[in-house]
């Protein structure tokens, strides 16, 4: 079996990990969460009780680019431009539509973001970094 970061994902791969990635505890520590290999360890361990083999630098490379991809995408539609798609976008939009206010956008609205950019991020699964 070929494995490694080069190694395409499945459609099934990609939607078992968007299934992972949108529930509430999984989101909810991964916004903000600077070291957040424990998170994706355990997200790996989910992955494969639905029979996806992949390790958690692997899961955490495929969020990185899915999450990269949907930003520019809406980016983009946001800017005018409804041509620019991708697959799961609508999957996607769903899972991070709900984040938090980031810092960043709170002070531009003339917000103060000390309530809004603290969620819990402490992982549950103890990564020792």
């Amino acid at each position: 079996m070929e494995s490694g970061a080069g190694k395409h994902w499945t459609e099934e791969e990609v939607k078992a990990l968007l299934s992972v990635w949108s529930e509430k505890n999984i989101r909810k520590q991964l916004h903000g969460t600077l070291r957040n290999k424990g998170i994706f360890i355990y997200i790996a361990k989910r992955l494969q009780e639905l029979g996806v083999c992949r390790d958690w630098k692997q899961c955490r490379a495929k969020y990185k680019n899915l999450k990269y991809e949907y930003r520019t995408v809406k980016y983009a539609h946001n800017s005018g431009d409804v041509t620019k798609t991708m697959k799961f976008f609508h999957d996607l939009d769903a899972i991070l539509r709900y984040e938090p206010v980031t810092q960043v956008q709170a002070e531009e609205n003339g917000r103060c973001p000390a309530t809004e950019t603290q969620p819990n991020t402490s992982p549950t699964t103890g990564s020792a970094q």
